[in-house]
């Protein structure tokens, strides 16, 4: 049985396995950023770090303290419970289906295709754009 964080032992848990919490927060930050169009050494300079810690942050080897955390809320804009959003208050663990969706959210072309499209002003240009995916999506499907 590995030790967890603290020194509590949990069944199941790797030893030195980031936290699926940390996990998570570091998810978070990386989908912030990139919709900002932000890049890590970007994200780093703004903080005082180097992009090495901001990418140990994103994939959760490091654990976010809370004031890093606030300091980094500021400089992407969002409030600190953003980072937790979606997290399940039972610990358990998310179905296939979620976590499919989890992955395909965080994914870097997802993100840039959404920021993107939030870039757009004029309403009848988004429609016509969803509908051009729309029709990409559908022919991809029936083919």
């Amino acid at each position: 049985m590995a030790r967890a964080r603290g020194g509590r032992a949990d069944a199941g848990e790797e030893e030195g396995a980031p936290d699926p919490i940390d996990i998570h927060v570091g998810r978070r930050i990386r989908i912030r950023r990139i919709l900002l169009d932000m890049n890590q050494p970007g994200l780093a300079g703004k903080l005082g770090l180097t992009f090495q810690q901001v990418q140990k942050y994103e994939n959760g080897s490091n654990r976010v303290s809370a004031s890093r955390l606030t300091a980094i809320s500021k400089v992407l804009g969002v409030p600190v419970e953003y980072f937790y959003l979606g997290l399940r208050d039972s610990g358990e663990p998310l179905s296939a289906e979620e976590q499919r969706w989890e992955d395909r959210i965080g994914d870097t072309d997802a993100l840039e295709l959404v920021r993107h499209y939030d870039a757009i002003r004029d309403r009848r240009v988004r429609e016509h754009f969803l509908e051009l995916v729309r029709a990409a999506a559908s022919a991809d499907h029936s083919g």
